[in-house]
C-alpha cells in the first residue's frame, strides 16, 4: 500500500450544524455536498474532509450504532501566537468551544484546542520548528 491518504471521514451527530460552523462561520468551500448525507471538503493537495451524517454513516458501515471521536485531533499550523489566538477566536465566533490557548506542554509550540459544535477537536499551533511548503508539505524540526 502505498504511503498516502486521500480521505478523512468523520461521523457527524449534526450535520446543517457542522455545514453552519465550516461553510458560514469558518468560511470553508465544500468540494461536494450530498443533502443529509456528506460534505465533503478540500483541506491538502489530494486529502478531502468528509462530514458523514452519523446515521448513514453506521449504515455505510453495515449497521449498529456510528463510533464516536476519541483520542483524535486535526490540526491546523499557523505562523505565530497571535495567529493561533485569531483563529481560535474565530472558531469560538462560530460556535466552537476553546479547550485550552496555551505553551504546549510537549516540543516548545503554542497552541489551542478548540471543540466544533459537533465535538470534533481541532488543535491550532505555532511551532517555529516546523514549516509548510507552498505545496502543502509539512517539514519537521
Amino acid at each position: 500500500m502505498d504511503q498516502q491518504l486521500h480521505f478523512i471521514t468523520l461521523a457527524t451527530p449534526d450535520l446543517e450544524t457542522a455545514r453552519r460552523f465550516y461553510r458560514d462561520g469558518l468560511g470553508w468551500d465544500a468540494t461536494l455536498e450530498v443533502d443529509g448525507e456528506i460534505i465533503f471538503y478540500q483541506v491538502a493537495p489530494g486529502l478531502l474532509l468528509g462530514l458523514f451524517d452519523a446515521d448513514k454513516f453506521a449504515e455505510d458501515l453495515g449497521g449498529g450504532a456510528a463510533p464516536g471521536i476519541s483520542g483524535i485531533t486535526l490540526s491546523h499550523n499557523v505562523g505565530s501566537p497571535e495567529e493561533v489566538h485569531r483563529t481560535t477566536n474565530a472558531m469560538a465566533s462560530a460556535g466552537a468551544n476553546v479547550l485550552k490557548p496555551q505553551q504546549g506542554l510537549f516540543g516548545g509550540i503554542f497552541h489551542a484546542h478548540v471543540r466544533d459544535p459537533n465535538g470534533v477537536v481541532w488543535e491550532i499551533a505555532h511551532n517555529p520548528g516546523w514549516r509548510i511548503t507552498d505545496a502543502g508539505e509539512v517539514v519537521l524540526g
